[in-house]
């Protein structure tokens, strides 16, 4: 007679799921507010949009993921901020559309359920939630064998913002001689990762603890730095400020996404002489024998996000920026052209 089999056989462990939901509560207990009417561990999350002092307001939403920088943190070994990542790619992108971030669900694939491992990615999660001032209103965990190997996962993440509708930033108002500014970058936030890794691991053998002397620390801390959330100062910033067009550079990098706030028949003229110049991209370019142009095609360069702004409000803009301890680079100007933007490298 042959033993019963049970779910744990074959992989998915519920009670481990368990002790995840525990400890992952004290982190998410830390984003909660009072819009919040739903508890951790029911069926959906619930929030109120009570207070909200809008004429029209109008739900934006925005998904990501962390991409293949989950493959620094497996070998790294560090997980607790790799959520903040998975925050900021969703909260960032419906800032661009002038969106107060007001919760976030998350989404993590796994092959084994490592209660405490998982409470560290909940920890980062948290993390971003509290600097985009987003409730962690729920999540899934979803322990996978066969299709995750062990010690791997996968992250990923939506977030709901709110707008009144007349203050939906669209691009459409931008015109020539408008101004585009920079606001700089935490590193290399967490686009790109596939080249970063051919490069380091692949074309020169190192691991996440090689010290590299021109970063000043190892390349696992310089690789896992979490990306930048911009709600603090932004946000405000679109309150006091007619602030015409908002690119987060993501993937694809300034080729991609500064083209996509434009309205037809004009062009980002922009120079790279202001741009503070970050270790990292250097490196990362002397390592790679890689061009310019794919480095502006590819990373943020310093740069994680551009704004658009009438020349007559750029000083104030500019000035509240530097007063909130922001750092801003002048990027250029917008002007006719059939073409969505020309760089000059400098």
């Amino acid at each position: 007679m042959t033993e019963n089999t049970t779910y744990k056989d074959a992989g998915v462990d519920k009670e481990a799921g368990y002790e995840a939901v525990s400890l992952m509560k004290q982190h998410v207990k830390k984003t909660l507010n009072k819009n919040v009417i739903s508890d951790l561990g029911g069926f959906s999350g619930l929030f109120s949009l009570a207070g909200n002092n809008m004429e029209e307001p109008v739900l934006v939403s925005g998904t990501d993921g962390v991409g293949t920088k989950l493959m620094i943190a497996f070998k790294a070994d560090k997980h607790n901020t790799i959520g903040q990542d998975c925050v900021a790619m969703c909260v960032n992108d419906i800032l661009c559309q002038g969106a107060r971030a007001l919760f976030f669900l998350d989404y993590i694939a796994l092959g084994k359920l490592e209660p405490h491992k998982v409470a560290a990615i909940v920890e980062g999660v948290a993390t971003g939630c509290q600097l985009a001032g987003a409730a962690l209103i729920g999540g899934e965990t979803a322990e996978m064998p066969g299709l995750y190997q062990e010690g791997h996962y996968d992250l990923a993440g939506f977030a709901v913002g709110i707008v009144d509708r007349k203050k939906i930033i669209t691009g459409k108002n931008i015109k020539e001689g408008d101004i585009i500014l920079g606001l700089a970058s935490n590193g290399l936030h967490s686009n790109g990762f596939s080249l970063v890794r051919k490069v380091f691991f692949e074309k020169h053998s190192y691991t996440v603890d090689n010290y590299i002397e021109e970063l000043g620390k190892t390349l696992g801390e310089e690789l896992l730095r979490p990306t930048r959330i911009y709600h603090n100062p932004v946000y405000d910033l679109i309150q006091l400020f007619n602030i015409k067009g908002i690119s987060h550079i993501t993937g694809g990098g300034f080729y991609e996404n500064i083209p996509r706030i434009l309205p037809e028949g004009f062009i980002a003229d922009i120079t790279t002489k202001y741009i503070e110049k970050q270790p990292i991209f250097k490196v990362l370019q002397d390592f790679g024998k890689i061009t310019i142009q794919e480095m502006f095609g590819t990373f943020n360069m310093g740069v994680g996000m551009v704004m658009v702004v009438d020349k007559n409000d750029a000083d104030k803009v500019t000035t509240y920026l530097k007063e909130h301890n922001e750092k801003v680079f002048h990027l250029g100007e917008i002007a006719k052209a059939d073409k969505s933007i020309r760089i000059s490298f400098e």
